[in-house]
């Protein structure tokens, strides 16, 4: 269970509380940065870019619920993935009905079109659901988050912004800058995430840490982030445009897949044996 779940774990009190958690808070977490982003950009006091940029790192960041999940029922922390799934939703039937003048078209999508919703920004959201439920809790769910929220959510705009020195792959052009934006803020929300999710639970109470014990030590846990910030940059670099959504986390899975196999850790093989 998380660090506070003040209302115990009689009867149906985790699932009050986790329906509290998971579904009113997250709620007005995301809703709350999506409407500040809308207002920005209708006063043209931001950028729609940006803004994409901001929700897209703020939504990836909606694991701090974790941080206050009681899971000793064994299922109601599944409530955590209401809000995704409720935007997932959401975007599927603005993506076929939406107008251009929608606030979440504006807000979220790079020309205008709708059409837009039902790429990048729906695949997200399933990431999040993905994350929220078979990958709750564990290491790496928390490190998929942070890099496909984090890494992958400044690249563009970072390339953007201070992008110079310009590079093709695949036909699409990159810049090192944009790049190298992917590779220093996936070691930034991973740590950052570490810090929230594993060191901090631990210390204070290692029956309270929100992540799963993955064998291995800090350091190495260390070398394991730079491994997928390097890998998570070289898979951006060459993924067509939108698709990254996907293949960034599915290469964060493989990659960790390997490293339980050559190191004997636990960061998702041990995981995942607790649905079965």
């Amino acid at each position: 269970m998380g660090y506070i779940a003040p209302l115990g774990n009689e009867g149906f009190l985790p699932l009050i509380w986790n329906a509290f958690i998971g579904i009113i808070v997250a709620l007005v977490y995301v809703k709350g940065i999506i409407t500040l982003m809308e207002r920005l950009v209708d006063n043209n006091m931001l950028s729609s870019d940006l803004s994409r940029k901001i929700i897209h790192i703020a939504a990836g960041s909606f694991i701090w619920v974790w941080l206050f999940l009681n899971t000793s029922d064994g299922y109601s922390y599944l409530l955590n993935i209401t809000v995704p799934f409720l935007f997932f939703c959401t975007f599927l039937y603005k993506g076929f009905k939406g107008s251009p003048d929608d606030p979440d078209v504006k807000t979220m999508s790079r020309t205008g079109d709708p059409r837009e919703l039902l790429r990048g920004t729906l695949y997200f959201t399933i990431i999040m659901i993905i994350a929220g439920t078979f990958l709750f809790g564990t290491y790496v769910g928390m490190l998929m988050m942070a890099i496909v929220g984090w890494g992958d959510g400044i690249a563009p705009y970072f390339g953007k912004r201070f992008g110079k020195r310009k590079y093709k792959t695949l036909g699409r052009e990159k810049s090192l800058e944009g790049s190298f934006g992917v590779f220093l803020f996936s070691i930034i929300g991973s740590l950052l995430f570490l810090g929230l999710l594993g060191v901090l639970g631990g210390d204070v109470n290692p029956d309270l840490a929100v992540l799963k014990d993955p064998g291995i030590n800090l350091e190495g846990i260390f070398i394991v982030i730079l491994l997928l910030a390097i890998i998570t940059t070289i898979v951006e670099a060459l993924s067509p445009p939108d698709i990254d959504n996907l293949l960034i986390p599915a290469s964060t899975i493989i990659t960790l897949i390997i490293v339980d196999i050559v190191l004997g850790s636990s960061f998702i093989l041990g995981s995942m044996l607790r649905f079965f």
